[in-house]
Order: C-alpha cells, then structure tokens, then sequence
C-alpha cells in the first residue's frame, strides 16, 4: 500500500475499528433475546493514540541508541500492538433469563457510532483535498 499521508492511514485504521464496532452493535441488538448473553463492545481509541505517537514521532525528547561499530547489536525497535480491546458492557440490570442487552443503550451507542463514522469520511475526504489541490496547482505552473 502506498502512504500517501501519515492521516490517511490513521483516519483508514480508525474507519475499519468503526466498522467493526457497528458489527458488534448490530450484533448486541440482534442477541436482545439470547437468554444469558452479555452485550459486547470494542475499545480502540488507546491504540489510535498510540499508533498515532508512534507515527507522528512527536516524542523529540528520548535518546536515541547510537550505533558505534557494524558488529554491535542493532538497537531493537519497539513493536507496539495496535490492537483494539473487546469487552462485555457491564452496569445494566440482567432481565429473568441473564440478557442483559438494552435496547435504547445500543441504538444510543448505534447513533454515536454512525456519526463517528461519517466524520472519518468527511476527513478522509478533506486529507484527499489537500492533494488533489496540490496537483491543481502545480499543473498551473507550466
């Protein structure tokens, strides 16, 4: 894949955890009469914010390894786990049969979710602009 921005690839990573979450939601919803079942949900705005740092660079204030001699030992880079968290949604009273899936709790989160989503599009959209203006532009000069 070819990196166009560092953004593009955060808002890309960002529009695939909404994707799932809605997956997750619908499937919460779709599980309201499951007896026993425990509604479901994913956390990923952590790993957003460090994979965000870590392609940003922005921490200019950490000594870096130096590398002497060929023979030594390469400095090892961290490799972080961008991974999103999946969790049971707890606090909401189980009914009779242990669901405890709340309707109006995962159309509400349903709501936010599709809003989120359609936000990362309009950035995505804008981080496009950005380059497609500069290509105008340079087109102009000759």
């Amino acid at each position: 894949m070819i990196q166009v921005s560092r953004t593009a690839v955060l808002l890309k990573d960002a529009l695939n955890y909404r994707s799932a979450r809605q997956d997750m939601i619908a499937s919460n919803i779709a599980n309201a009469d499951t007896p026993n079942y425990k509604p479901r949900d994913i956390s990923f705005e952590q790993s957003l914010i460090a994979k965000k740092a870590d392609l940003l660079k922005r921490d200019t204030h950490t000594l870096k390894m130096a590398q002497t001699n060929a023979a030594h030992i390469k400095p090892q880079s961290e490799t972080a786990s961008y991974k999103p968290t999946l969790f049971f949604r707890d606090g909401h009273m189980a009914r009779n049969d242990g669901n405890s899936v709340d309707i109006d709790v995962e159309t509400t989160e349903m709501s936010k979710n599709s809003i989120m989503y359609n936000a990362i599009i309009g950035a995505m959209k804008k981080d496009s602009m950005i380059f497609k203006s500069v290509i105008e532009a340079s087109q102009k000069l000759n």
